[in-house]
């Protein structure tokens, strides 16, 4: 090989023509020249003779290294087994490479290993939407089994995010001290056991209790996205985690289906039951999810860390990054709640808290609102909307029970939520996380008005279809906004309370979306098009655009 294309390798890393030595205080030289002998010795030439060493020795067998001799070329990265003692003070200077958790996780990149924690994370979105998906369809069918007054029923619905709102500040708090797989685990194991509890309850008292916890159990859900996301590298890391959002809507939609086939022949009993396999399925599936790397390194456990590094790197055929990781500070302080409303964070934690609102607010509401307006059984919707209220059934014997056309029509509003997630596929990297999340609420704000301007059965069903793409693609722009803005050591309490204080809005929505919608209409839609209008004034308020940005481990570190 000739003086311009000299290649050294050192301990099985090559250094290749035009990459510049970087190294400590060899930053500067002008050109490294390789003498290759048994020593390796080597000289550096440099404009500052006081800050550079004259001779350097640059370690290694004969095995080690291949070039050409008397070869003068620039070099960069040195090797992190490689050293180099300075001759002209007689002073020896050992040098390491080290590499962050972000170097890292970018340079493994995204393969299997990613694509297989989304598929588990995604078996928690399923099995949590399943048992949200549930309350639209139980709450009539409970309505003819036992003749539950409207307030009843809206309880049935509204005591779920009791027990969410209760649930995921806790949940959070423990994500952050005793890690994401130990909550994920444990909570699916709640939700499970009540939801079958559910099935056997006698009494409306107790099946209020059983849901209570159930909704207590599904809170801990979203800190699969807390853990997936901290996996992900910047570049793929909006689309990510808005793709496995698709799990939501298969479990929405698996809900629906498994109603149609079971509420007609076995009941409500029995749906409840089956709604709980896919948390038996997810609990198995935690034996293959590991544990975040940074929730590793935030608590000091850097061997840890590191063997999940080495099992992205194995899966995803990637070489692991040379040398040394470097740990942030331990952090002393995890899932503190206090650290939310630092100087840093408190203006963007009440402006989530109040998009965190808005969404669980619009987007039950228009689940619940579905379900009220479809459960018309004629043609007569418009005449309802046209009078500003629906007959409020007072007598069990005057229920309706959803039909096989109301569930075909139930679907088709579940599959709404697919558009909504294409579309923030592909805009939340071009226009950003703020103006994607503002602009999904200004045309939910639209289409949900529209639905006063009832055309016929076919044109409201059109309007909520539209109302509840644009709902849903807002609360996939907030679920990527929300652990990309909060660091490591308090992300997961971050995101758990907002997901309360989102609950607080689910808490309300059916006591909008069930009883005053037989009331007043007008009012109804009303209510949620202010609700999403001022959600979207919050989102563009939000101080930072997370587009882009690294995760940071620090409450202080955020700007």
């Amino acid at each position: 090989m000739g003086d311009d294309a000299l290649r050294v390798q050192y301990k099985s890393r090559r250094f290749d023509e035009g990459d510049r030595l970087y190294d400590g205080d060899l930053i500067g030289a002008e050109s490294v020249e390789f003498d290759i002998t048994n020593t390796r010795r080597s000289r550096v030439k440099s404009d500052d003779p006081n800050e550079f060493a004259d001779n350097c020795f640059i370690n290694g067998s004969n095995e080690d290294a291949e070039g050409d001799l008397g070869s003068t070329r620039d070099f960069s990265n040195m090797s992190s087994s490689a050293s180099y003692r300075s001759m002209g003070n007689n002073q020896e200077v050992e040098s390491e490479d080290t590499f962050t958790i972000e170097q890292a996780i970018e340079q493994l990149g995204y393969g299997k290993f990613q694509l297989k924690i989304s598929c588990i994370a995604g078996l928690a979105w399923t099995a949590d939407a399943i048992e949200m998906m549930v309350l639209s369809i139980l709450s009539p069918a409970l309505q003819c089994a036992w003749g539950l007054e409207t307030y009843k029923q809206s309880l049935i619905t509204s005591i779920v995010f009791v027990g969410m709102m209760v649930g995921s500040t806790l949940w959070g708090s423990l994500s952050d001290k005793y890690g994401r797989k130990f909550v994920l685990v444990v909570s699916a194991a709640f939700c499970m056991y009540f939801g079958i509890l559910s099935a056997l309850a006698v009494t409306w008292i107790w099946l209020l209790l059983f849901r209570c916890v159930v909704g207590f159990g599904v809170s801990g859900g979203s800190q699969a996205v807390t853990l997936y996301t901290e996996i992900l590298p910047v570049k793929a890391r909006a689309k990510s985690i808005v793709a496995i959002e698709i799990f939501w809507v298969l479990g929405s939609a698996f809900s629906t289906i498994l109603a149609f086939i079971v509420m007609p022949t076995m009941g409500w009993r029995w749906l409840l039951a089956f709604s709980a396999i896919p948390l038996i399925i997810f609990i198995a599936a935690c034996f293959w999810l590991p544990e975040s790397m940074r929730f590793n390194l935030s608590r000091g456990h850097v061997n840890a860390a590191m063997k999940t590094l080495q099992e992205c790197a194995d899966t995803n055929k990637k070489p692991m990054p040379l040398g040394r990781l470097i740990a942030p500070p331990k952090q002393q302080r995890r899932g503190q709640i206090s650290d939310l409303f630092t100087k840093e964070m408190r203006r963007t934690t009440f402006l989530l808290w109040i998009i965190w609102f808005s969404n669980t607010f619009c987007y039950y509401g228009i689940v619940l609102l579905t379900t009220e307006l479809l459960d018309i059984q004629n043609n007569d919707v418009c005449n309802a909307i046209a009078e500003g209220h629906l007959p409020d059934v007072e007598c069990a014997l005057d229920c309706q029970s959803l039909t096989s056309k109301n569930y075909l029509e139930l679907l088709w509003t579940t599959a709404a939520e697919v558009p909504g997630l294409v579309i923030v596929f592909f805009s939340i990297d071009i226009i950003g996380r703020k103006w994607s999340s503002a602009s999904m609420f200004i045309l939910f704000t639209i289409f949900i008005g529209l639905v006063a301007v009832c055309k016929g059965r076919i044109f409201m069903i059109i309007m909520l279809f539209a109302a509840r793409c644009f709902i849903s693609g807002s609360f996939q722009v907030v679920f990527v906004y929300t652990p990309e803005i909060y660091p490591t050591s308090c992300r997961a309490i971050g995101l758990g309370a907002c997901s309360s204080m989102a609950r607080f809005g689910a808490i309300i929505t059916p006591f909008i979306a069930q009883v005053l919608l037989k009331k007043s209409i007008y009012a109804t839609l009303a209510i949620y098009a202010v609700v999403a209008a001022a959600a979207s004034i919050a989102s563009l308020l939000l101080p930072v655009e997370t587009k882009g940005k690294q995760l940071q481990e620090s409450p202080t570190a955020v700007s």
